[in-house]
């Protein structure tokens, strides 16, 4: 279902050319002052405007609809509510029965029976991560404070020098192509304690929710994969002090699925936007053939960019919904 959380809950809801997209939080306490300029510095982060970005321009101004009163929450469910106003869902007429490859334009048929809206990807869009950046807003203010995210966009294409990332994006876009990315988070502050073993460890519920995120292909703790190829001898984080600091920081701020009072690193890669105007052969529903493709629309050269500040939100509410327990 269209629903994360046990106790910082959210329902998430709308389509990427309907009316308006929205999420509803149930959990938030009552009495947190709230108000919808808060928003503004995270959402602008995930505007769009920046080379790589999308030309489609939405103002992604939330309106707060309920849980708000006098300029506190409630305690009832808090929902947040932006308006689709730059839709042009003529540019999506060719694709409804000639699926785009690596959307989910083909399952959505399938398991909806054809009544899907495939208008931008409808439910499926990343349109929708608006919604996430607005309860990862809300999320932060749930956490202990002294909590600080440091996240950024270390690698574009297979490059980490952010040096060249405009360059490859140049590039990606004059050849009508587009580039993946990867996302690193970083959480400092957290209290020791925060988490479960096994099914509700912090790395389970973080990566449960980075892989909701349209484009999220793996996530990775600490030294990750990377940690695979080394000995434990150069793995392991030896313990310097009673408070539980430690020399080093491969295990991500993380043992037994319960956070050691280090720093929090989690890293998300993200796929090219599949999303691409070079021309694909795929296959064609209507003529039972594969032809060539030219998708139209307005999309991002590199989602990632764009992904950094979902990422943050995706953590944000996964490390707030294990700490309201």
């Amino acid at each position: 279902m269209n629903q994360y959380g046990h106790n910082f809950r959210l329902a998430i809801w709308g389509e990427s050319h309907g009316p308006e997209v929205g999420i509803t939080m149930d959990g938030v306490p009552a009495g947190i002052p709230l108000a919808e300029e808060e928003f503004e510095a995270d959402l602008s982060r995930r505007r769009s405007g920046a080379r790589g970005t999308t030309p489609r321009r939405e103002p992604d101004r939330p309106t707060i609809v309920s849980g708000l009163y006098n300029g506190h929450t409630t305690g009832a469910p808090l929902t947040v509510v932006f308006a689709n106003t730059n839709t042009r869902s003529a540019d999506y007429a060719n694709v409804e029965r000639h699926f785009r490859p690596s959307h989910a334009d083909w399952v959505a048929f399938r398991k909806f029976d054809g009544y899907n809206d495939p208008r931008g990807g409808g439910h499926f869009s990343a349109r929708l991560t608006v919604a996430l950046v607005a309860a990862g807003v809300v999320a932060k203010k749930l956490l202990p404070a002294g909590v600080v995210f440091s996240t950024r966009l270390t690698e574009i294409g297979g490059c980490s020098d952010a040096a060249r990332f405009d360059e490859l994006l140049r590039e990606a876009a004059a050849e009508r192509d587009s580039l993946g990315g990867v996302v690193e988070c970083r959480v400092g502050g957290l209290p020791v304690g925060i988490g479960e073993p096994f099914f509700d460890s912090v790395e389970s519920r973080i990566a449960h929710l980075l892989f909701s995120v349209p484009a999220v292909k793996g996530v990775e703790f600490g030294s990750g994969f990377a940690g695979s190829r080394l000995r434990g001898s150069q793995n392991n984080d030896p313990i310097v002090d009673r408070d539980g600091h430690t020399a080093t920081n491969h295990a991500g701020g993380i043992n037994g699925g319960i956070t050691n009072g280090n720093e929090v690193v989690v890293r998300a890669a993200l796929k090219p936007t599949p999303s691409i105007s070079r021309v694909q052969n795929t296959y064609n529903w209507t003529t039972e053939r594969v032809e060539a493709l030219e998708i139209r629309g307005r999309h991002d050269v590199c989602v990632a960019l764009r992904g950094v500040v979902v990422v943050e939100a995706a953590v944000a509410i996964a490390l707030a919904d294990l700490w309201r327990r």
